[in-house]
């Protein structure tokens, strides 16, 4: 299948400063993990996502992706539903989402908003409704407006979200993890890194399907 390619543009983040780390199953509370450092494999997460499944799990998915991607959204709809019902909920894979706003104009600011719903603990039902809800790139469905509506559908603390979305509160923290994507060779979105429980990595380009997953699942167990 074809996915998106694109050129990084190297952006200087600056200091910055790691917070505490999130750690979340499939029900609606994030439980917090104070791993300051996280890495997985080659890949520096620590500003990623929270972890969706059990932090134990002995295989991670990390995807890196970007909410106006077309791609990124069919295997958000056709391939993760499997993946969660199979690996993710039953505790033999975890997955670490890594935005890379590349798209347009409105991906920074998806991806900001995300870190907004993290700190009220719904990060990844915001996640999930931006990519059940997404549209064609820079059409309004991601600006500021659009990701408040998001925010108060959910029942966020609405003073809190807006604060944080105008002040851009996490800009850097999604410039790291788009620098962070240059630094593993990532060309387009959405790409998998899939990462055993011996530290042997795959790579996956694309929105392959859930068979794909699912052999290399199967061959690190």
């Amino acid at each position: 299948m074809k996915i998106q390619y694109f050129s990084l543009i190297v952006i200087a983040a600056g200091v910055i400063t790691v917070g505490a780390i999130f750690s979340t199953t499939s029900n609606d509370s994030e439980s917090i993990n104070l791993d300051m450092n996280r890495k997985i494999g080659t890949v520096d997460t620590s500003l990623g996502s929270p972890i969706l499944g059990s932090p134990n799990a002995p295989i991670t998915i990390i995807e890196f992706g970007d909410y106006q991607c077309s791609n990124c959204k069919k295997w958000f709809l056709d391939t993760k539903p499997d993946i969660m019902t199979n690996y993710i909920d039953t505790g033999k894979v975890s997955l670490v989402f890594v935005d890379i706003a590349f798209l347009g104009k409105d991906s920074g600011p998806a991806s900001i908003a995300t870190y907004c719903a993290e700190e009220q603990g719904k990060y990844w039902k915001y996640h999930g409704f931006l990519y059940s809800n997404q549209m064609s790139i820079d059409n309004g469905w991601a600006n500021s407006d659009s990701l408040k509506g998001y925010a108060n559908n959910l029942g966020l603390n609405m003073e809190l979200f807006v604060s944080c979305l105008d002040s851009e509160k996490y800009s850097k923290r999604v410039q790291f993890n788009t620098d962070e994507s240059k630094r593993n060779g990532v060309t387009g979105t959405p790409t998998f890194f899939i990462i055993g429980p011996n530290g042997e990595q795959e790579k996956i380009a694309g929105p392959q399907p859930y068979t794909v997953f699912e052999k290399i699942f199967e061959s690190m167990a």
